[in-house]
């Protein structure tokens, strides 16, 4: 299984946004620990049985091949603050790390009507996953 925390695993397109972000972030003083990049399909699927069949809260609705990690184009985030991660997501440090991804092209699950992820990020280039699933590749 492969649930990488290394930006050098996004697509180069995805990258770019993401070192632009954590630039950002370093210049606001936000330090930020990268909990996913890239995972592969059983990853995926490890990730979905929590909270199903698997001990644990549910932490996504995408199955294998319905995430955009799966296609190399999503990150997770926790902001630390004195070296621990702060996972409330009613603290103010979230809407700040949630304006500052958009403000250089992200998406922020953050703001999803249907299941929130304050921690997910990605760039998309306005490809669905049908897209990428049929070869289409990011810009």
């Amino acid at each position: 299984m492969i649930n990488s925390r290394n930006i050098g695993d996004l697509a180069h397109t995805v990258r770019i946004r993401v070192e632009d972000f954590l630039l950002v972030c370093q210049k606001q003083n936000i330090d930020l620990l990268i909990t996913s990049t890239y995972r592969d399909i059983e990853s995926q699927d490890a990730l979905y049985a929590q909270g199903r069949t698997a001990p644990g809260k549910i932490v996504t609705n995408a199955k294998g091949g319905q995430s955009f990690h799966n296609f190399r184009c999503a990150i997770d985030v926790v902001p630390l603050v004195n070296g621990k991660p702060i996972w409330d997501g009613n603290d103010p440090i979230w809407a700040k790390l949630g304006a500052l991804g958009k403000d250089i092209g992200l998406d922020w699950a953050g703001e999803w009507k249907t299941f929130k992820e304050l921690a997910h990020f990605q760039y998309t280039g306005g490809l669905t996953i049908d897209d990428l699933k049929a070869g289409k590749t990011i810009g």
